[in-house]
């Protein structure tokens, strides 16, 4: 992947500043304006270059061949038909959407065909960049986190892109939901370097990608509920990782979902080879998984593992549904970071490893008890397929009266879930928008 990314060029389109050319065209008078592309403005890039805080940015059906940076606060980029706005890179760009200021949101488009990202929501001027440090991760020197504050990506399409989706990194107080990834190398939605999150991921679909949903160095009000992981390589990982900063993972709720079938070949192959699993625990802790319904997974319904030197502690498993995994729930430490005080209690299981698990770590635990430790014989992954080759998307829910609705006010901090509200989701949850079907 890297030696093919690296013969790419970047394009990046239309950053401009505030002048209203003819070339760039013209902003309507008066304050909280809806800018019409391409009836005001060329370009998405030019109406964004355009828009003050309170602007509608509303785009025209067709496909545009730009990068788009918003660097405005509160403004919304929304397009007039989910389908058929189409932010299209050509692999000759890393991002389709780079949100760099406080208060954006993006709604009801499609965004394809990027190198690295569909739509980048960050707080990071070389995550903006697209300047990742040489240990791959961005930050990675000694300088503050600089987290983007607030934030909305609702009703959009990302799919065929070269690391992520949807991709939130190094913000917080923001909201993904209604939105549908696929053929994401690495993960549909990913939230990363967050402390405290106070971000909420719901009602989403992603299939066909590497991973569902991924969160590294992400807690605090760090919700995934509601959201449909089915048929990717792996559902969802939730986990530790020293290329980002804001370690340990811990304190995130993973809360009626349904995350099934994660062993789909036609996919793009992750470098760490992740097969056949829907919830995976790498050095993550105090986490709490509750009323998930997982199902036919051929590794793993949910696997809890460390890092070389992150402990998973403290992740409680509660009232989820166990159906047809290889193992539904599996717990493998190595010797020197076993982890601690991880339990379960009212479950639907079928099989643990090691065995009994049910009765030897039933919650409560005490903080510092060892939790039991096993193997299992894991399914080798198959190969996959490029991202550019991932089946094109059903057509998706619009956005509700687009044309007619005015700028979205996204709030400082968004409303925070009540986890007690959250029921057992069907096995059709979000199935109207979804390629990939349960068995």
């Amino acid at each position: 992947m890297a030696a093919v990314l690296g013969t790419l060029t970047p394009v990046l389109v239309g950053c401009g500043g505030d002048d209203n050319g003819p070339d760039q065209g013209r902003r309507p008078s008066g304050a909280h304006v809806t800018i019409n592309v391409p009836g005001d403005a060329p370009t998405i890039s030019a109406a964004v270059s355009l828009a003050r805080p309170g602007d509608l940015v509303l785009v025209a059906p067709g496909k545009y061949h730009e990068s788009v940076k918003i660097s405005t606060d509160r403004i919304t980029l929304r397009g007039e038909s989910r389908d058929k706005v189409v932010i299209d890179g050509r692999l000759r760009q890393p991002n389709g959407i780079v949100v760099a200021a406080p208060g954006v949101a993006v709604e009801n488009l499609t965004v394809q065909n990027n190198t690295q990202n569909g739509v980048l929501v960050t707080g990071s001027a070389k995550a903006a960049a697209g300047a990742p440090g040489q240990s791959g991760g961005y930050d990675t020197g000694d300088e503050p986190v600089t987290f983007l504050k607030s934030f909305l990506v609702s009703h959009v399409t990302a799919t065929r892109n070269g690391l992520y989706g949807i991709y939130a990194f190094s913000a917080q107080n923001g909201v993904i939901e209604h939105s549908y990834t696929s053929g994401s190398a690495d993960s549909g939605i990913y939230v990363g370097q967050c402390k405290p999150c106070r971000i909420v991921v719901r009602d989403n679909i992603a299939e066909l990608n590497a991973v569902g949903y991924e969160g590294t160095n992400a807690g605090g009000d760090m919700y995934v509920v509601g959201n449909r992981l089915v048929g990717n390589r792996v559902g969802l990982t939730t986990n530790s990782d020293h290329q980002e900063k804001l370690l340990p993972q811990r304190d995130a709720v993973i809360a009626g979902n349904l995350i099934a079938a994660n062993q789909q070949a036609a996919t793009p192959e992750q470098a760490d080879g992740g097969w056949g699993i829907g919830i995976g625990v790498d050095g993550g802790g105090d986490n709490q998984f509750v009323r998930n319904r997982i199902a036919d997974n051929s590794n793993a319904g949910l696997m809890i593992t460390a890092t070389a030197d992150m402990k998973p502690d403290g992740n409680r498993i509660l009232d989820n549904t166990f159906t047809a995994n290889k193992v539904d729930v599996g717990w493998t430490f190595p010797t020197a970071t076993k982890g601690r005080g991880n339990c379960l209690r009212g479950n639907d299981l079928r099989t643990t490893v090691p065995a009994r698990l049910a009765t030897t770590a039933s919650c409560p635990r005490p903080a510092r008890s060892a939790s039991p430790s096993g193997t299992w014989a894991k399914p080798t992954a198959p190969g996959g397929i490029p991202f550019t080759d991932v089946a094109a998307p059903k057509r998706q829910p619009q956005f509700p009266k687009a044309t007619s609705t005015g700028a979205t006010a996204v709030p400082a901090v968004p409303a925070l879930p009540d986890t007690a509200g959250f029921r057992l989701p069907s096995a059709s949850l979000l199935a109207a928008g979804a390629r990939v079907l349960t068995s």
